[in-house]
């Protein structure tokens, strides 16, 4: 950009006066200054035959290249240029102190629900899509969106894949979600990455690629509409499933079932407890012992879930 071509000049400037005429360095700096600007200075001026041709220089390049910049700089501030490039700005300062948050890649009908039920549960969302149109409206609902191609390093990097919990592959595209899966699984091996998939076939494929779970938005929503015919009482209900992850020092760490007050806390209902080697204990007896890696699966109604979603403190008694 141009408007930064006369902090260069100033440099250039100060460092010429410098060499050539011997004075201090701020000395330099202000007669390099007065002289691109035109101002001028009877105070100060070069004495040898290598300073007057850099006053001339400085004189005739800082007119020019100072129009140039002042012009460029109102187009922007005019056509919002600059709004944009703020806004780009303080996103990706935003995004950089984000950390255990959720990568989307793919912000359609299916990745703006996904996101929707993310921020929902409080955890933090960025959303990548190479259509800034998709990603319109996006700050109003809590996501925080990124411009860009998700299948390239850089673009995951700017979401903060090093520092992120998950990846979610929701571009509507079986082979697009397959060249992100594998691009996310390199930059993060251990990673939990999760992506739609069009086609049944392509799943195993996706697997290979590296994705952690793979799931058909069709067959969800084919589901979906199943129960609403076969066990309507159970969508009138809605009961959704949640899961626990109990960590090292909690207050369920070292108990069982039964002395934990897991079975009196109303609004959980504990219905399975999966063990670090990944055994699963279905409706675990009262003598069941819960450790930490454990995970605790437990059925509540939608407005009764825990905002921290993974919290295992939420089921303390």
């Amino acid at each position: 950009m141009f408007w930064s071509a006369p902090p260069a000049l100033i440099g250039v400037g100060t460092v010429g006066y410098r060499l050539t005429e011997g004075w201090s360095w701020f000395d330099s700096f202000y007669v390099a200054v007065i002289t691109l600007t035109s101002l001028g200075s009877e105070d100060k001026h070069a004495f040898t035959m290598q300073g007057r041709v850099l006053t001339i220089a400085l004189a005739l390049g800082g007119i020019s290249t100072i129009a140039v910049a002042a012009t460029e700089l109102l187009g922007m501030i005019v056509t919002g240029e600059l709004r944009d490039y703020l806004g780009k700005w303080r996103m990706s300062k935003r995004i950089s102190a984000l950390e255990q948050h959720v990568i989307v890649c793919g912000y359609g009908h299916v990745g703006q629900h996904v996101c929707a039920d993310l921020v929902a549960a409080g955890v933090p969302v960025v959303a990548i899509d190479r259509r800034p149109a998709a990603l319109e409206g996006a700050r109003e609902r809590d996501v925080n969106p990124l411009v860009g191609d998700a299948s390239a390093d850089a673009t995951l990097r700017a979401a903060g894949i090093d520092r992120a919990r998950a990846l979610v592959a929701v571009t509507g595209a079986d082979a697009d979600n397959v060249l992100v899966t594998m691009t996310a699984r390199l930059l993060r091996p251990l990673m939990t990455i999760v992506s739609s998939v069009e086609d049944e076939a392509t799943a195993p494929k996706l697997l290979r690629a590296g994705a952690t779970r793979t799931a058909s938005p069709a067959a969800v929503a084919g589901g979906r509409m199943a129960e609403a015919v076969l066990r309507p009482s159970v969508l009138d209900a809605d009961l959704e499933m949640e899961e626990q992850l109990v960590g090292p020092g909690s207050a369920l760490d070292g108990k069982t079932v039964g002395t934990s007050g897991l079975r009196a806390r109303r609004g959980h209902i504990l219905v399975a407890i999966k063990r670090r080697d990944g055994r699963l204990a279905f409706d675990p007896a009262d003598d069941a012992p819960v450790d930490a890696g454990d995970t605790l699966i437990t059925l509540c109604r939608r407005e009764g879930r825990t905002p921290e979603g993974t919290n295992a403190s939420a089921l303390s008694p």
